[in-house]
């Protein structure tokens, strides 16, 4: 038997009028089998509350049951004028079933929408503590949570096991996202539709992980998430969740998200714009960023950075070394203090751009994978520099172990960022990238190879640390393989043209009389 809810006090109900007057409200049940629970759980929804909701409708999931039925007749009894009730063509899934259902908000024009499950598991009589947190016009997405009492999740019949598990899940996925949820896994949601918007839910899984899913895209847009504390019952409604598979998938979707944040491959149904640059400087000790900055640059060198992006690298170099530093990008900032900024694209003709000027060492990083014709931007960055000049240039490395594996097992993806970042032109191993300079007429004088950037995209827990510690062993060990990025430093030869022009000038030395 359920133990009776105690009446919220009144406080919260005149908000969530006040909230209810202002916006479009929906309540969105989803059910599958749900034919003995389904009255009990319509018949709770707060009878105040009822008519006040744009659309109360229901989204069965092909039930092979009497749901709708029984749901038809439930909403007859309650005269409930904004009761519709659909049904899937087939089973969707748990997360299928919610596409469909947010899909239907967004095209209505709902402002919010709320999750009930048909089961009776989460208690429809909060309903008005939902709604009443979107009275501050910041809130995005509100949450129920079982976990910030974990002893009244047990009193209401939660498996202990549950508990445990729901905890320990809740902490590895807070720690891989650097989020601070207090359950990850509860199904009593709402979401503004504002939001809803700005991500591709519908890449989602269809399986019961897609609400992992969704909170991973809520907060790669920075969407304020919060959550509200709430009882639950565990009665003889049927559970179909296996559950290591729900953990592996959960945790699986976490680390594909940050994965795919840090380049390593990618995820489409995390692929979303946000407006913000993906190639930063790399504050990590064994990052390709940091090994730079640790470089013996000299006073007053003359040093170009191309690909420069913010202007960050050059900014540290300069304040650091006292380099007449040279930054030039197609987004580069104007005003850089104590630097040289040129606003150019690089796939033009740099060598005219500088006239005779030329410099001592110029920096590449991550730059020449971009360019529509290398060769050609190679050989003119070689004409820029003075004789010995030396050169930085690193790129992704398409050897990596990673991308291999994924090949085996046909997978070759682009995305926003990475070695596949879709605005690659070119994609290089160690030993291709060392040829196309090379044949430009540079010599290798070294070859650095750098492993993911894990501590950037993860934070610097013990346990990445680790990680990030053994990769960097690997991609020094072995670049070829275990590099997901590398540098090459190399020396400016006398080109072909140069020796030609050389020799020939010596040829009045040798004229006999």
């Amino acid at each position: 038997m359920e133990t009776p809810l105690k009446k919220k006090p009144s406080p919260v109900i005149n908000i969530s009028k006040q909230v209810f007057k202002n916006k479009k409200i929906a309540l969105f049940i989803i059910t599958y089998n749900a034919e003995k629970h389904i009255t009990k759980t319509m018949d709770r929804i707060p009878i105040w509350c009822r008519p006040l909701f744009e659309e109360i409708y229901l989204i069965d999931d092909s039930s092979n049951d009497k749901t709708i039925a029984v749901a038809l007749e439930t909403a007859r009894k309650n005269d409930l004028k904004n009761f519709f009730l659909m049904k899937t063509p087939k089973n969707q899934g748990y997360g299928g079933n919610q596409k469909i259902g947010y899909s239907y908000a967004i095209e209505k024009g709902f402002d919010i929408v709320i999750l009930l499950h048909g089961d009776g598991q989460y208690p429809p009589e909060y309903i008005p503590n939902i709604v009443a947190q979107y009275n501050n016009p910041l809130i995005d997405a509100v949450f129920g949570s079982r976990m910030t009492k974990p002893i009244n999740a047990l009193r209401g019949g939660m498996p202990i096991y549950k508990i445990i598990g729901n905890k320990i899940l809740t902490k590895l996925e807070n720690s891989i996202l650097n989020t601070s949820l207090s359950e990850f896994h509860n199904g009593y949601r709402s979401y503004k539709t504002s939001a809803l918007k700005k991500i591709p839910f519908s890449l989602n899984s269809n399986d019961f992980h897609f609400d992992t899913d969704i909170i991973i895209q809520l907060t790669i847009i920075k969407s304020k998430i919060i959550e509200i504390s709430m009882p639950t019952h565990y009665g003889d409604e049927k559970c179909h969740v296996n559950g290591l598979k729900y953990a592996w998938n959960c945790i699986k979707s976490t680390i594909k998200a940050r994965f795919h944040q840090a380049g390593i491959f990618f995820q489409p149904n995390f692929e979303i714009n946000t407006n913000t640059r993906n190639y930063k400087l790399k504050k990590a000790p064994t990052s390709l960023h940091q090994y730079i900055l640790n470089q013996p640059w000299k006073k007053d060198e003359q040093i170009l950075d191309l690909g420069a992006n913010d202007g960050s690298l050059s900014q540290k170099i300069n304040l650091t070394y006292k380099s007449k530093m040279t930054a030039m990008d197609i987004n580069v900032p104007k005003n850089i203090k104590q630097i040289d900024t040129i606003i150019f694209d690089i796939n033009k003709n740099i060598k005219e751009l500088f006239g005779k000027k030329l410099f001592d060492k110029i920096i590449a990083l991550d730059i020449i994978e971009h360019l529509h014709n290398p060769e050609k931007s190679v050989s003119e960055i070689n004409h820029l520099l003075k004789n010995k000049g030396t050169l930085y240039a690193s790129t992704a490395n398409i050897g990596y172990i990673i991308m291999r594996i994924t090949l085996l097992l046909g997978w070759f993806n682009y995305g926003k960022s990475g070695i596949l970042d879709k605005t690659h032109h070119r994609l290089f191993t160690i030993n291709s990238f060392r040829r196309l300079l090379q044949n430009n007429d540079f010599r290798i004088l070294k070859i650095e190879g750098f492993g993911p950037p894990l501590l950037d995209a993860f934070g610097d827990n013990i346990f990445i640390k680790t990680i990030d510690k053994i990769c960097w062993f690997l991609a020094k060990t072995y670049p070829k393989l275990f590099a997901f990025n590398f540098l090459i430093i190399a020396e400016k030869n006398i080109s072909l043209n140069e020796k030609i022009e050389r020799t020939i000038a010596t040829k009045s030395t040798f004229h006999q009389e």
